[in-house]
């Protein structure tokens, strides 16, 4: 990013939480934003803070006494956007709900995100990311034939469904307030922003071209042309070869001359045995070798470590390491048309 930073007008309150929350005041920040972390008394650091909780500067508030609420509510005065974490109702108690907030501040962007939304059966319980996206499909689609689901880490639903769809909803209000001169309250819902991040799956779907029954679809492990397979030193790469022409170079530089034809469902065993046979000749770094430059769509499985070293993340200079801890560079990249 460089030049002026897009958000550098405006300030924003962030009570602490967890996971989305806190990635979502990161993101601010490095967007420019004047982001002040909202603390309780004796609160210790959140797990990740390394890098998610970097970029603010952090108050102290107790909101159960009237002396915090209204330290708190003096900061939300002069708000642009207001990040607030907590089950449905527990603002409202406090005293910050956005009735309140509103009232005090009709410009204020009031975001709220929980894991099930404000209403709704579950609302009132708890949750965590893998309980969040297993009501909505989405975790029973991910794993291979015959196995169980597996979790996705916590990446589609907390910051795929949560903090993406909270930044989404709190950058279009404050675009609308501009035009209007009066704020909004966002209510994301990680189960929502999931549903929505499924939305090719479900066409796919639709039109019958994805199956409920798991691995053995193109994207889900299903295809032998989009999987990990072992290398000789017991590392992995992962092929992507959708298209006719990435097929093609696939084959061509495994060398396999008497591969079955791509889409032909029946032969996929085969085909999945020829191409794990063929990537087991060789250790990953020579399979790479292989296929620099080409249009074969693979790429090696690395660690978090080895990721820091790849020249294409060197160059970009997009993950860096200090202390043995690791950093991700801040994203996207905006420039400033001149």
């Amino acid at each position: 990013m460089t030049g002026r930073r897009p958000l550098e007008d405006i300030r924003v309150v962030e009570l602490s939480g967890i996971g989305p929350s806190r990635y979502t005041g990161m993101l601010l920040a490095e967007l420019g934003a004047d982001v002040v972390l909202v603390t309780r008394p004796g609160e210790a650091p959140k797990r990740a803070d390394s890098v998610v909780g970097r970029g603010r500067r952090t108050v102290t508030a107790d909101l159960k006494s009237e002396q915090g609420r209204e330290h708190v509510l003096r900061l939300i005065d002069e708000a642009d956007l207001f990040i607030e974490p907590y089950r449905p109702g527990v603002a409202e108690r406090l005293g910050i709900g956005p009735d309140v907030c509103l009232a005090r501040n009709r410009r204020l962007v009031y975001g709220r995100i929980t894991g099930w939304g404000q209403d709704g059966p579950l609302a009132a319980t708890a949750g965590h990311d893998i309980n969040y996206i297993a009501i909505t499909g989405v975790l029973h689609a991910v794993g291979r034939a015959g196995g169980p689901p597996q979790p996705p880490l916590n990446l589609v639903g907390d910051f795929g469904g949560g903090t993406m769809f909270l930044l989404l909803g709190m950058l279009a209000a404050l675009h609308q307030r501009d035009i209007t001169g009066v704020g909004s309250v966002i209510d994301t819902s990680i189960v929502d922003g999931t549903l929505s991040l499924a939305g090719f799956i479900l066409g796919l779907r639709n039109e019958g071209q994805w199956s409920d029954d798991r691995g053995t679809n193109l994207l889900d492990t299903g295809a032998p042309y989009y999987d990990v397979y072992q290398t000789a030193d017991d590392n992995w790469v992962a092929v992507g070869a959708i298209e006719p022409q990435f097929f093609a170079e696939l084959m061509r530089l495994l060398t396999i001359d008497d591969a079955p034809t791509q889409n032909d469902r029946e032969q996929w065993p085969r085909l999945r045995a020829l191409i794990g046979a063929a990537v087991r000749q060789r250790t990953r770094d020579e399979w790479m070798r292989v296929f620099e430059g080409t249009d074969a769509c693979v790429a090696p499985v690395l660690t978090f470590a080895e990721a820091a070293r790849h020249p294409h993340i060197v160059a970009r200079r997009a993950l860096t390491e200090s202390g043995g801890q690791l950093f991700p560079a801040a994203a996207p990249r905006i420039t400033a048309a001149e």
